[in-house]
């Protein structure tokens, strides 16, 4: 019999992903989406029939168990959250209710329905913020540095303590930045190579940006949403750091990006001072050794690979 898996927020990058790796594993797959007006399905229209969709809310824990016990997954996969780090400004409480409160009323209908099911939790190392130690592993302590780190911080320690308080196999993975050209426009890499493609095809004149300073450790999503799902074929759960181990700055994506498409960058940025957070988090880099030595983990797409798969993937669609 095929084993199953419940993924919240498969129509995201994250979800499409993972979604692809479950199916080749074969895999029968169940995603739960929102029933909201502007819900898009374009990042899972490909596989869509191979789908199994249920309406479900991370605000509504009755909602949950309904799914739970309706189709008995072996695995779930909570990736749903509000995501956008800059939106946990605008709307604190509701970033609290689903990222935060959300991963308890997942962990409390796995629990009441089956406590046999295997939960993997999208941590994020904006939990990290203003960072400890650099590099950042599972031992480095948090300091977020926004609503939404603040948000992923509890829902993280909530999924250790339930893995501790009623021995679930509960796992936590403390993902650094991944990017793909499934992006949403509003983070910042695809603002980057979205805003080159225009440029290059006239469709535009510049890019305005905030801080070019600040540093991340980017790798791609598809290489990212394999370690999720080796955490939880293992015998026991953990939480683990899924990162690169490399650190670039925001100037350095440009340059990669606008160099991809035959720019110079320095000709098209302009710093904006709205793009800029209230509260920066400068420095980003993971230690991803024990995804490394115990899942048998490794990333395959480099920084420049995955910025030019991203601007000829813009360009692409642009053109189109």
């Amino acid at each position: 019999m095929a084993k199953r898996a419940l993924i919240t927020g498969i129509t995201g990058q994250d979800g499409s992903y993972l979604a692809e790796l479950l199916l080749s594993e074969g895999y029968h797959v169940v995603g739960m989406v929102r029933r909201s007006s502007t819900e898009t399905f374009e990042r899972i229209a490909h596989i869509q029939d191979q789908l199994t969709l249920v309406s479900g809310d991370l605000l509504d824990e009755v909602s949950l168990i309904n799914i739970l016990q309706e189709h008995r997954p072996h695995e779930v996969y909570n990736l749903a959250a509000q995501s956008f780090v800059q939106t946990s400004w605008a709307q604190p409480v509701f970033t609290g209710e689903s990222t935060a409160m959300g991963v308890t009323r997942m962990l409390d209908a796995i629990r009441t329905v089956d406590s046999e099911i295997r939960f993997y939790q999208a941590s994020s190392s904006e939990m990290f913020g203003k960072v400890q130690a650099v590099p950042q592993d599972e031992d480095t302590p948090f300091y977020p540095r926004s609503p939404y780190g603040v948000a992923k911080v509890y829902g993280h320690w909530i999924t250790v303590n339930y893995r501790e308080s009623y021995d679930l196999h509960a796992s936590s993975g403390i993902l650094f930045n991944h990017e793909s050209p499934r992006r949403g426009l509003e983070f910042v890499t695809r603002k980057v190579t979205n805003g080159v493609a225009k440029i290059k095809l006239g469709l535009a004149n510049e890019l305005r940006l905030g801080n070019l300073d600040a540093q991340r450790d980017w790798g791609f999503a598809a290489d990212y949403v394999r370690a999720m799902y080796l955490m939880l074929q293992q015998d026991r759960p953990d939480d683990y750091v899924v990162a690169t181990g490399e650190t670039h700055p925001v100037r350095e994506l440009c340059e990669v990006a606008f160099a991809a498409a035959g720019l110079h960058w320095e000709n098209f940025v302009v710093i904006d001072p709205q793009f800029m957070r209230p509260a920066e988090v400068d420095l980003l880099v993971g230690d991803p050794s024990k995804a490394e030595r115990v899942l048998g983990w490794r990333r395959e797409v480099d920084f420049p690979s995955l910025v030019e798969m991203m601007v000829a993937a813009d360009l692409k669609a642009l053109q189109r």
